[in-house]
């Protein structure tokens, strides 16, 4: 299969560098990245690059625009559009009727919004597809995506709430280890000591919700002992709102993602 980048920036590097590590040789890559030492570090790695976004459609069975939103119309225009490519869109906001306007709606989409983790493997995309795609060729999309992380197939009436609960949500839990921490500096601990303890303990909990298939709740009332220490960490939190100031900024999330959909 091969695969063309229109941008090579940091979610379209960590898709590019998960495809290597997973199902794809290099050569099989195609990228068009203007900024030309961006584009030289990949070429040392092996992957076509070329000069424009018109090469890379025309060397490529799948065409991933990973540029910005404000962009990607301009490079849309750029192509022609094949009926036997798949052309895979991660341009947030960005939705699949304004890309088959663009490319036509006989074309083969996919409208993905991935996550920045995808750029250590432990992303999560969730991918629409439009009709136009057969069974096997999502299948072939998320085998693509699957190379940096866990992907969910949804209709696109969904992608907004799924922007706020993965796309946008490690800013929240950024947030979270880094007040963590620095409470556990106001005690002694060095700022390292302290985000490396509270890091952990976020990455071994999300993996115990995916993994042992208790509730979360179920898994909270595991830790916490008749009047212990963590059942007064979780009645302060109740008392200070932390459940409701989580889901206001879930819907704050979804408001801003429906707006710019529009």
């Amino acid at each position: 299969m091969k695969i063309g980048f229109i941008g090579g920036g940091n979610m379209g590097g960590a898709l590019i560098g998960g495809l290597m590590s997973s199902c794809c040789a290099p050569e099989d890559i195609t990228l068009f990245e203007k900024n030309t030492a961006r584009a030289d570090e990949f070429k040392e790695k092996g992957v076509n690059t070329v000069l424009s976004a018109a090469e890379v459609e025309a060397a490529s069975e799948i065409i991933v625009f990973s540029v910005k939103p404000n962009v990607i119309d301009s490079v849309l225009s750029e192509m022609k559009g094949f009926n036997d490519k798949i052309y895979l869109s991660i341009a947030a906001g960005v939705t699949v009727a304004h890309l088959e306007e663009m490319l036509g709606a006989d074309k083969k989409i996919v409208r993905a919004m991935p996550n920045t983790p995808a750029q250590v493997g432990c992303g999560m995309t969730v991918i629409t597809p439009n009709k136009n795609l057969t069974d096997e060729e999502t299948a072939e999309v998320e085998k693509i995506l699957s190379g940096v992380g866990a992907t969910e197939v949804m209709p696109e009436k969904f992608m907004s709430v799924a922007t706020a609960l993965h796309g946008s949500s490690p800013a929240y839990v950024y947030m979270f280890i880094d007040a963590m921490a620095d409470a556990g500096v106001s005690y002694g601990l060095t700022k390292a000591q302290a985000l490396k303890l509270a890091a952990q303990a976020v990455e071994g909990s999300a993996k115990m919700v995916l993994e042992s298939g208790v509730h979360p709740e179920q898994l909270k009332d595991n830790v916490c002992s008749p009047g212990g220490t963590t059942i007064a960490a979780v009645c302060d939190l109740e008392e200070n709102g932390f459940r409701a100031v989580v889901q206001s900024a879930v819907r704050a999330c979804v408001d801003k993602a429906e707006e710019m959909s529009k």
